[in-house]
């Protein structure tokens, strides 16, 4: 069966790597739009982001796209991937810029990892988190089959994630902090990494997300 995929657009940031990631591992249509009725239409929505929290939060309610999200999680009930700061959106609350209300979807909120940040052995870790890291699965999902525990996936960012809800952990990365890398709730999974930009690991966690029926 062709899965359609609606990749939420509200104007931050390039979305083609995307899209063309998804087109990849056999997406039928994919459609980059904040255009109600397209995602409506969608079997699957893609709510990524990158950027200012304050600049994307700006953007997702003027142009309606919160309520777009909402109604693809609680009414159609859609399988919704989140990516990077696609997920912190999704948080009561981020540090950044001085402090940002975000949509509180998931109680929780974004936390800057600090600077200066450093490991176990003292050692110093740039800010933005930048590069490739393990994640560690913290539960089962369908979104990590046949991904092995411990696998790298590309990361870029300097703030971090912390749900309330412990449960709905169910990936996390080490990086002077223990960070959420991966949340999961109904037909929602959220990621802080780039699965688009994370070669065979990625394309395959894109591929579970169309083979997903949203139930895990």
């Amino acid at each position: 069966m062709s899965v359609s995929v609606a990749v939420i657009d509200y104007g931050m940031g390039n979305l083609h790597s995307v899209a063309s990631a998804l087109q990849h591992v056999g997406a039928g249509e994919v459609v980059v739009t904040h255009d109600a009725e397209l995602i409506r239409q969608a079997d699957r929505v893609v709510f990524p982001g990158v950027g200012a929290i304050r600049d994307c939060m700006s953007e997702i309610r003027r142009l309606k796209c919160d309520e777009l999200l909402a109604q693809a999680l609680t009414e159609q009930h859609v399988p919704v991937l989140a990516i990077c700061v696609g997920l912190q959106a999704l948080m009561d609350r981020s540090e950044e810029n001085d402090g940002v209300d975000c949509l509180g979807m998931i109680p929780g909120d974004v936390r800057f990892f600090g600077n200066p940040l450093t490991d176990g052995n003292g050692q110093r870790l740039k800010v933005p988190h930048m590069g490739w890291n393990e994640v560690r699965q913290q539960r089962d999902h369908p979104l990590w089959a046949g991904i092995p525990d411990m696998t790298r996936f590309y990361f870029v960012h300097s703030y971090y994630v912390h749900a309330q809800d412990r449960s709905l952990l169910a990936g996390s990365v080490e990086y002077g902090v223990s960070a959420d890398a991966a949340l999961a709730r109904d037909n929602l999974f959220a990621v802080q990494f780039h699965p688009e930009k994370s070669a065979s690991a990625g394309l395959t966690l894109l591929k579970n997300f169309l083979n997903w029926n949203g139930q895990c």
